[in-house]
C-alpha cells in the first residue's frame, strides 16, 4: 500500500514538474481540452525539495494576497465569476426567497447577571444584531449596544462580550471586516457611555474579570511588524487590564517564551483568590492546568501534560469542577478538591458513559449534562454528589444548549432546534422541573409540517456506520433528477449538529434535499471518532464523504448529474479533496475558505495550529500523508473536473485567501474539460463571523443558483 502511495505521489510531482518547465511562460493552461478563456495567472517557476521530494508552486506570488498585483488578479477572477453566474431565473429565486425568510425576529438565549437579562436581538432587515438588555424581570427591554452603527455598510461587526461580576460594566471586542483581529472598548451599562480604554492586536480570547470588578484578563500578540492579515501569530501573552488604565500599564499574569505555540485562557474562582490555567497546544482538545492559590502568587502545575481536555464547569468554595476526557474518550465529570494547607485531590464525579458529552454546566446545585445520541441532544441532571437525578422530558428531538447560570440558580434557558424546526428559546424551572416555550422563530409563509428530516445511517469504505441527516419538502419527488445538497466537515472535533438553516430552507424551497454527513473527525461519537478521521486517518473523512453521495444515488435520492458538494474550512478541504478523488461523482462542487495546500498551511497567521488534527509538513511520514490529499498538489492534468465554484475572502486571516487562490489558479489551468472552475473573492469579509445580511443572501444566491444551474 505504501509504495503504491508512493508511485502515485512521485506519478503526481513528475507530472507537475515536467509541466512546469515546460511551461515557462505567462500561463499554465491545458488549452486542448478546455476552450473556456480564463483570465490570465502567470506563473513563476519555484521548485523547492521537501523530504527529499521536489514540489513545484508556480502559484506561490499569490501568497502574497495583499499585494496590488494579487488585488488586480482577483478583480479580474471576480469579473470573470460574475459573468458565468450572471442574473438567471433560478438565482433570483433564490435571492427573492431569501429576502423573505431573513425576514423575521431571532434572539439567542438570554443570560441574567446581577438581575439584568441580556440577549441579542435582530428583526431580520438588521445587518447585525443588536444587544439587548433588560434591567429587571418587569422592566421593557432596551438595546445596550447596536453594531450596525459601527459602520455604514455592516462590515465592522461586535465580537465577544464580557459582564463584569457586578453587571455594571461590559467589555466587548469589534472585529473589522471579519478579521480575526479584535479590539476592546469598555461601556458602562448605567448610562451607555464609553470609558477611554482601548486594548489592540487580540485575538482568540475572551475577557474574564477580577471578582472585584476592577478590570480583566485577556490574551494578547505582539503587533505584527508586516501585513497583520497574513503574519504567523504565536507568543501570546495573558495580560491583566485595570479599568481606567492605558494598555501599556496592563500587567503580565503569564507568558511562556520557551513555547512560544503555547495557549493560554484564564478563569477566576469566585469568593477566593484561586485562579486556574488553561494551557493548550494549537487545536489540540488537550490541555494542561495550573493553579495560582493566591493573588500574585505561582502557577502550580496540577495536570502538566496533555493527558485529556480539562475544562472548568463550575466551582463551590475550595470544589472545583471539570470536564475531562482523560481516561474517557466520550468525557466525565470530575472534581478537584483544594484543601486549606493547599493540597490537592482529583475524583471521579460523574463516569463515562457510551454516548459523548456536549456540554456540561451546574445550575440548581445540580449538573446539567447534554449528551449525543446518534447526533440527537439528551439531557440527563445529576446531583453535585453525581447520583443521577432525572432527564428532560419534552420529546425534543434536535440539538439542544443553554442551562446557563449560576450554580444556585433555579431558572434559566435552553434553546432547541434541527432542520425543519426553527429556533425556539424555554425557560425551565428547575425546582419543579417544569418548562415552557419563553419564544420562537416564526418565518413568513413557513410551515413545518410541510417538511420532513430523516436520520439514516449508511456504511463507508471500511464498513463504518455513518448518520446522514436527509432533509426536504413533503411536497419534492425523491428520485435521480432531485437536487441534492451534501454538506460535510469532519475534522477537528467538531459536531455538525442538526439546526434550522435559512439558507437550507431555501434550496428545500427550490424541490432540492439537504443531506449533512456526520464524518469521522468530529465529536459526534467522542474522541474515538474523532481520531479515526485525525492524522494519519485522514483519508477516513474523503472516503466518508464520497460513501455518502453514493448511498444516496444509490437509495434513488439524486444522482451524479444531480449532487452538489459544499463545506467551509475544514469542510473546504472535504468538498476539494473528495471531488479530486472521484471527479465523476458530482455535478457541482463548492469548497469555501478551504485549506488547500496542505504543505504551507502552517505558514500562515495561526495555521500551524492545526497540526495537531493535519500533522506537520515538517515530519516525514505526516508531510507525505498530507501530499497524498493535499489538493493543491493532486490535480490531474486534463482530467475533466465538475463545474466548482471557490469561494472566499480578501481579509480571511484564519484560513487565508492564498490557499483558494493557488487552488482556483492550478485547477483553471489543469482542467480537462469546459466544465467551468471559477472563484467568488468577497472584499470587507473574513471567515464567515460576523458577514452582514446583505452579503450573505448574495453569496447564497450565487452558490446556489451556480449549483443547481450546474445540475444536468
Amino acid at each position: 500500500m505504501v509504495k503504491k502511495l508512493y508511485k502515485k505521489l512521485m506519478r503526481n510531482i513528475i507530472v507537475y514538474g515536467v509541466f512546469f518547465v515546460l511551461l515557462s511562460c505567462s500561463t499554465e493552461q491545458d488549452s486542448e481540452n478546455n476552450s473556456i478563456n480564463y483570465p490570465v495567472t502567470k506563473t513563476v517557476p519555484f521548485v523547492e525539495t521537501l523530504h527529499g521530494t521536489e514540489i513545484s508552486d508556480p502559484y506561490r506570488w499569490l501568497e502574497e494576497f495583499t499585494s496590488d498585483e494579487s488585488n488586480a488578479w482577483v478583480d479580474k477572477q471576480n469579473d470573470f465569476t460574475q459573468s458565468f453566474i450572471k442574473e438567471s431565473k433560478v438565482k433570483a429565486a433564490i435571492r427573492d426567497d431569501l429576502s423573505k425568510i431573513w425576514i423575521s425576529d431571532s434572539i439567542s438565549t438570554p443570560f441574567k447577571r446581577e438581575g439584568k437579562t441580556f440577549y441579542y436581538f435582530n428583526n431580520g432587515k438588521w445587518q447585525q444584531s443588536k444587544l439587548m438588555m433588560k434591567a429587571c424581570d418587569a422592566c421593557k427591554e432596551e438595546v445596550l449596544l447596536d453594531p450596525n452603527l459601527f459602520s455604514e455598510d455592516g462590515t465592522v461587526s461586535l465580537g465577544s462580550i464580557s459582564i463584569s461580576p457586578n453587571a455594571e460594566l461590559m467589555a466587548y471586542s469589534i472585529s473589522d471586516g471579519g478579521s480575526d483581529w479584535k479590539s476592546w472598548k469598555i461601556l458602562k451599562i448605567a448610562d451607555k457611555s464609553l470609558l477611554t480604554d482601548s486594548l489592540l492586536w487580540t485575538k482568540f480570547t475572551g475577557a474574564v474579570w477580577e471578582n472585584d470588578n476592577s478590570g480583566f484578563y485577556y490574551l494578547k500578540y505582539a503587533e505584527p511588524a508586516g501585513e497583520a492579515l497574513l503574519e504567523v501569530n504565536d507568543a501570546p501573552q495573558m495580560l491583566f487590564h485595570t479599568i481606567g488604565t492605558a494598555q501599556s500599564e496592563d500587567k503580565l499574569i503569564y507568558k511562556n517564551s520557551e513555547n512560544p505555540r503555547w495557549s493560554f485562557g484564564i478563569n477566576v474562582i469566585k469568593d477566593t483568590t484561586f485562579k486556574i490555567l488553561s494551557i493548550g497546544e494549537g487545536t489540540d482538545e488537550r490541555n494542561r492546568v495550573y493553579v495560582q492559590l493566591e493573588t500574585d502568587g505561582e502557577f502550580i502545575p496540577v495536570i502538566d501534560e496533555l493527558l485529556g481536555a480539562y475544562n472548568l464547569i463550575s466551582s463551590q468554595k475550595n470544589v472545583l469542577w471539570f470536564y475531562t476526557t482523560h481516561n474517557a474518550p466520550n468525557g466525565k465529570v470530575v472534581k478537584l478538591l483544594i484543601n486549606e494547607d493547599g493540597a490537592m485531590a482529583w475524583s471521579e464525579v460523574i463516569a463515562e458513559t457510551k454516548n459523548s458529552i456536549s456540554s456540561v454546566n451546574v445550575i440548581n446545585n445540580s449538573f446539567a449534562v447534554i449528551y449525543l445520541e446518534d447526533t440527537l441532544s439528551l439531557v440527563n441532571f445529576y446531583n453535585l454528589d453525581g447520583s443521577f437525578s432525572h432527564t428532560l422530558k419534552g420529546g425534543f428531538k434536535g440539538s439542544i444548549g443553554g442551562f446557563g447560570g449560576k450554580i444556585d440558580d433555579t431558572e434559566t434557558y435552553f434553546s432547541y432546534t434541527n432542520f425543519t424546526t426553527p429556533s425556539q428559546i424555554h425557560k425551565i424551572d428547575l425546582a419543579t422541573k417544569s418548562s415552557e416555550l419563553f419564544w420562537e422563530e416564526k418565518l413568513p409563509d413557513f410551515n413545518a409540517n410541510d417538511y420532513t428530516s430523516e436520520l439514516r445511517f449508511y456504511k463507508s469504505k471500511d464498513g463504518t456506520k455513518i448518520p446522514l441527516h436527509v432533509s426536504y419538502k413533503k411536497s419534492s419527488k425523491l428520485n435521480k433528477s432531485t437536487p441534492v445538497l451534501l454538506y460535510g466537515y469532519g475534522g477537528f472535533n467538531i459536531s455538525i449538529l442538526p439546526r434550522f438553516s435559512k439558507s437550507y430552507l431555501a434550496w428545500m424551497n427550490q424541490g432540492g434535499v439537504v443531506a449533512v454527513a456526520n464524518l469521522r473527525g468530529g465529536g459526534e461519537y467522542g474522541g474515538a471518532w474523532h481520531a479515526d478521521g485525525m492524522l494519519l486517518n485522514k483519508q477516513n473523512v474523503f472516503d466518508d464523504f464520497a460513501f455518502a453521495a453514493k448511498y444516496l444515488h444509490k437509495s434513488k435520492i439524486g444522482s451524479t448529474a444531480t449532487t452538489a458538494i459544499q463545506g467551509g474550512s475544514n469542510g473546504g478541504l472535504l468538498v476539494a479533496a473528495t471531488m479530486l478523488q472521484n471527479p465523476k461523482l458530482f455535478a457541482a462542487a463548492i469548497p469555501q475558505v478551504g485549506v488547500l495546500d496542505m504543505l504551507r498551511f502552517n505558514k500562515f497567521t495561526i495555521g500551524w495550529a492545526w497540526e495537531s488534527d493535519y500533522g506537520s509538513p515538517e515530519k516525514t511520514n505526516e508531510f507525505y500523508n498530507l501530499l497524498s490529499y493535499s489538493p493543491y498538489h493532486n490535480i490531474e492534468n486534463g482530467e475533466c473536473y465538475p463545474p466548482t465554484l471557490i469561494t472566499t475572502s480578501k481579509r480571511d486571516d484564519r484560513v487565508v485567501p492564498s490557499h483558494s487562490f493557488k487552488f482556483a489558479a492550478r485547477l483553471q489551468a489543469l482542467q480537462g474539460c469546459d466544465n467551468p472552475i471559477l472563484i467568488r473573492i468577497e472584499d470587507r469579509a473574513g471567515h464567515g463571523a460576523g458577514t452582514p445580511k446583505d452579503k450573505k443572501i448574495e453569496q447564497i444566491s450565487d452558490v446556489y443558483g451556480f449549483a443547481l444551474s450546474a445540475m444536468k
